[in-house]
C-alpha cells in the first residue's frame, strides 16, 4: 500500500484516516515516513504491530488484533494523548502497552476489548477520560483506578463485573469525576452512599442495576432509609438515570429536593401520577422521561411542570390518550411531548400515528403551503427535463434492475423521535 517514492509534500502530513482499509503490518512500517503525523485511524484494519511514530498524539485501533503499539526508540516516544482500542483483541497485554508513553495520555477507550488484566492503568496519572464498558474489569482492579483518579472526569463501567464494593474503592480518590456510569452492573443501594462522596459528579447512570431506592436497617424497629436522599447534597448533579431499576414510587420522594437536576429518566410499570408531583418542585428540570408508567389523563392534565421543562418523553405510558396529551400541550406550548400516539414539538407541529390525524394534518399542511409558502425561483423539478414516455421508461428500467427478492420487501418505519 505504501512505497518509498512519496511526494515531498507528504512529509508534512498530520492527519491520516485508513479506517477499514487493507493495510497490514508491512504497510504500517512506512508510516514512519510521516514525521509530523499527529492523528492516525487504523480501526478495522489488519495492523497488529505499529512502530513508534514520534509525533503521534491520537491513535484509533478499534476492532484490531493488537500485539505491540509504538515499539521503537525509547528516547523519542510519541506524545500520545488519546488512545482508542474499543473492541480490540490483544495478543500480549504486556507488550501492547509496554512502549506507550503514558505521561500525556488523558483519553483511553478500551471498551468491549479482550483485556483481562489492567495493571497498565496504574501508570496513566494524567488520565481524564476512561471507558471500560463491556470489559472484564471487576472490583479487584478498581484500586488501580483509585491510584490515578485525581484527574479523572469521565468513568464508564457499564456492563462490567463491578459491584458496590468496587465503587467504595473509588471513594475519596476521584475528586474531579463528573460522569459515572455503572449501568447493567450488580451495584445496589449501598453504592449510592459512596457516590454521594464524589463532590464534582454531574451525571450518574444507574440504569439496569439492583437499585431499589430503599435500604432496610438491621433491627425490628429500624425505619428504612431512602437511599436517593444521599444524592441531595451533590451540588453539580444534573442528570440521573434510573431506567429499569427496582426503585419504587415511594422511594422517589427525595427527588423533590434535587435543586440542580436537569435530566431525569425513569422506567417502571409501578410509576403512577404521583411521579409527576416529585418533579414539580425541581427548579432546573429540562428533560423528563417516564417510560412504561401507569400515568393517567387526569394526572397529566393536573401536572404542574417546572417552568424550565422543555421535553417530556412518555412512551410506554399506555393509559394516556391523544386528546389528553394535546390538551396538556395546549396549556404548556413550550414543552415537547413524545408518545406513541403523538409527538408534539414546541412549535405546535404535531406528528400523529392515528390515520385520521395524519390525514387532517397533511391536508392542513398542504393548504398552508399553497396559501403561505411561495415557490422559490431557484428550485427546479428535475422531472421537467423528461417527457412522460421517458419517465415511464426510467421507472420500468429501475424496477427491472432490482433483484427479484427485493421487490416485495416492506421497509420498516424508520421515523425518528
Amino acid at each position: 500500500m505504501f512505497c518509498n517514492d512519496f511526494p515531498q509534500v507528504l512529509t508534512k502530513l498530520q492527519y491520516l484516516d485508513l479506517w477499514g482499509s487493507k493495510i497490514t503490518d508491512k504497510g504500517a512500517a512506512f508510516l514512519q515516513m510521516f514525521p509530523k503525523l499527529s492523528f492516525l485511524n487504523l480501526a478495522w484494519t489488519n495492523v497488529t504491530k505499529l512502530p513508534n511514530l514520534s509525533s503521534l498524539e491520537c491513535l484509533n485501533m478499534s476492532n484490531c488484533t493488537i500485539n505491540t503499539l509504538l515499539e521503537g526508540d525509547n528516547n523519542n516516544k510519541a506524545p500520545l494523548t488519546k488512545l482508542i482500542v474499543s473492541g480490540a483483541t490483544f495478543g500480549d497485554e504486556f507488550e501492547a502497552f509496554h512502549y506507550i508513553e503514558t505521561t500525556f495520555l488523558t483519553f483511553l477507550d478500551v471498551s468491549n476489548s479482550s483485556l483481562h488484566r489492567f495493571y497498565f492503568l496504574s501508570h496513566i496519572n494524567a488520565l481524564e477520560h476512561l471507558d471500560l464498558s463491556r470489559s472484564m474489569i471487576g472490583d479487584d482492579s478498581l484500586e488501580l483506578i483509585a491510584c490515578i483518579g485525581v484527574n479523572l472526569k469521565y468513568l464508564n463501567l457499564s456492563h462490567t463485573r463491578v459491584s458496590s464494593a468496587g465503587v467504595k474503592t473509588l471513594t475519596g480518590h476521584v475528586p474531579n469525576l463528573e460522569f459515572l456510569s455503572v449501568s447493567h452492573t450488580s451495584v445496589d443501594d449501598v453504592a449510592i452512599s459512596y457516590m454521594s462522596m464524589m463532590p464534582s459528579v454531574k451525571v450518574i447512570d444507574l440504569s439496569s442495576t439492583n437499585i431499589k431506592g430503599v435500604i432496610h436497617q438491621v433491627g425490628p424497629e429500624s425505619d428504612p432509609v431512602l437511599s436517593l436522599s444521599a444524592l441531595q447534597n451533590l451540588q453539580h448533579l444534573g442528570r440521573l438515570n434510573l431506567v429499569d431499576t427496582q426503585v419504587t414510587e415511594a422511594a422517589l420522594y427525595p427527588l423533590e429536593n434535587f435543586q440542580e437536576l436537569r435530566e431525569l429518566s425513569l422506567k417502571s410499570v409501578s410509576l403512577t401520577d404521583i411521579s409527576f408531583n416529585y418533579t414539580s418542585s425541581m427548579p432546573k428540570l429540562t428533560n423528563l422521561r417516564i417510560h412504561d408508567g401507569v400515568l393517567t389523563n387526569s394526572g397529566l392534565n393536573s401536572y404542574k411542570p417546572p417552568s424550565t421543562l422543555r421535553m417530556m418523553d412518555l412512551r410506554g405510558c399506555w393509559l394516556l390518550t391523544e386528546d389528553a396529551i394535546l390538551s396538556f400541550c395546549k396549556t404548556h406550548p413550550h414543552i415537547e411531548v413524545r408518545h406513541e400516539l403523538v409527538h408534539i414539538y414546541p412549535s405546535k407541529q404535531i406528528v400523529s400515528n392515528s390515520a385520521s390525524s395524519s390525514r387532517s394534518t397533511l391536508k392542513a399542511s398542504q393548504a398552508k403551503q399553497k396559501q403561505e409558502v411561495p415557490v422559490l425561483p431557484c428550485f427546479l423539478d428535475q422531472r421537467l427535463k423528461y417527457s412522460r414516455e421517458e419517465l415511464l421508461a426510467l421507472q420500468y428500467s429501475s424496477v427491472s434492475r432490482a433483484p427479484p427478492h427485493d421487490r416485495d420487501v416492506v421497509l420498516p418505519n424508520t421515523q425518528s423521535d
